[in-house]
């Protein structure tokens, strides 16, 4: 028998997302301060991509193994995805407060690892958590919401990390040492990364399986540990060999935005250390001013894009936020202006928010209820399977095709997003699911 889901309200859909305010500090850390930290402890700026490997192959691993592990999840006292996102908190918090302290480049590179372990292991049963929460009529109000933490998260993270600097930074840069002023920000989320997700955990109570899928959760329980063990990996298999056409399309888009959204993030510090001959800190600095002004946008438009894309459609409004992004980074190294640098962000910040949101809501649409969580699994494959190719093969391109120079890489990465523009208009889901009417009350 098909469960029917009760229509939330605004708080209780606030509630069981506030949990992305934490993952996502943590996400924000590492989008502005772990390459710094590695240029602090020596890394040169030709081997910033591979040392950001770690993101990609946890990613690809951890993702679609927990999705379809919690599938097949169900206590009465813990839930479902509840047990595995706590336990990615933990992991990710202790990895935080440690982050700063590291003695030596090799010691930040394995704390990154076990980061995104932790992160990872935290994200896919998130997203797969307000999936199994909310009606079909509700799904974009939710991952848009989700969207919303996602820029209030990394716009504490990087606003920390600008007023950190600017209140106790200075002085003279110490190769080999990690500058003071950068602990706060770690120690911040290294609090907030257990605090958020508790709160959602408390606030929210999960949905019990069916009578069918209870039956099925059972069945395996009672099977032997190999096959117990080898089920993640048939899931994966059956499912990827069953997926949409949509999925696949949405495969070609990714490719080319987190490809561009990963050199974005390793070389807008080095960037600005040419363009406006910053050092290394006030470059930092800059960098998270800019992903604080972006993530300002992301979260006042996140929800104002769920009644635009029932009006002219996700993917028409996804293509054009992709669009902007890539006018964004087009625009980022011809201007020399550290305040008018952050007008761009407006565009980037829309982007993001579509990003963030549209493709999700899309996605958990289309898919079964009962492989929701091996999906999102999947769907974070083609966000991190781009990543690995990106911190493989772009150092090579950055040092032998676009001349070492920071600056290329920048317009590079906006090429890149118009590509992903051009594909997403391929993006078509069923009329029967698409949203019709906003079914919430905004207070």
């Amino acid at each position: 028998m098909k469960i029917v889901k009760p229509r939330l309200s605004f708080w209780q859909i606030f509630n069981m997302n506030v949990g992305f305010l934490g993952i996502q500090y943590s996400f924000g850390l590492q989008q502005s301060a772990i390459n710094p930290i590695f240029l602090f402890l020596g890394a040169k700026e030709e081997i910033l991509p591979i040392l950001n490997i770690a993101g990609p192959i946890t990613g690809l691993i951890i993702q679609p193994i927990i999705g379809a592990i919690s599938d097949k999840t169900w206590s009465p006292r813990w839930g479902r995805r509840k047990p595995f996102f706590l336990i990615g908190a933990v992991l990710g918090s202790l990895c935080l407060f440690a982050f700063p302290l590291s003695p030596a480049l090799w010691f930040a590179v394995g704390l990154l690892w076990i980061l995104d372990v932790g992160n990872n292991m935290a994200m896919e049963p998130y997203r797969a958590f307000v999936g199994d929460k909310l009606p079909d009529a509700q799904l974009s109000i939710g991952y848009q919401m989700q969207s919303l933490f996602v820029g209030a998260g990394i716009l504490l993270a990087n606003a920390s990390i600008f007023l950190f600097q600017d209140w106790f930074g200075g002085g003279q840069e110490i190769e080999g040492t990690v500058p003071k002023w950068l602990y706060y920000s770690f120690f911040i989320g290294s609090f907030l990364s257990i605090v958020t997700i508790l709160w959602s955990v408390l606030k929210t109570p999960e949905i019990p399986p069916s009578d069918e899928e209870l039956a099925e959760i059972n069945r395996h329980k009672s099977l032997p540990f190999m096959e117990r063990f080898k089920t993640p990996f048939v899931e994966i298999s059956h499912a990827v060999k069953e997926m949409p056409q949509f999925m696949w399309r949405l495969s070609a888009v990714y490719l080319f935005q987190w490809y561009a959204l990963f050199v974005y993030w390793q070389f807008i510090t080095p960037l600005f250390r040419a363009t406006l001959g910053y050092d290394t800190s006030q470059a930092a600095a800059q960098a998270a001013k800019m992903s604080t002004t972006y993530n300002i946008v992301t979260a006042v438009v996140a929800l104002v894009l769920v009644p635009l894309t029932m009006r002219f459609g996700g993917k028409k409004i996804y293509a054009l936020s992709l669009l902007g992004t890539a006018i964004a980074l087009f625009a980022i190294p011809n201007i020399s202006d550290p305040v008018y640098v952050l007008f761009p962000m407006v565009f980037f910040g829309i982007g993001w928010a579509a990003m963030m949101g549209i493709p999700y809501s899309m996605v958990s649409k289309i898919v079964p209820q009962e492989r929701r969580g091996v999906y999102m699994g999947i769907l974070n494959m083609m966000i991190v399977i781009p990543m690995g190719i990106q911190t493989l093969t772009f150092g090579p391109i950055f040092k032998n095709v676009l001349g070492a120079n920071s600056v290329n890489a920048m317009l590079f990465a906006g090429g890149c997003f118009v590509l992903a523009s051009i594909l997403a208009m391929r993006l078509n889901i069923p009329k029967g699911k698409q949203d019709s009417e906003l079914d919430i009350e905004i207070p």
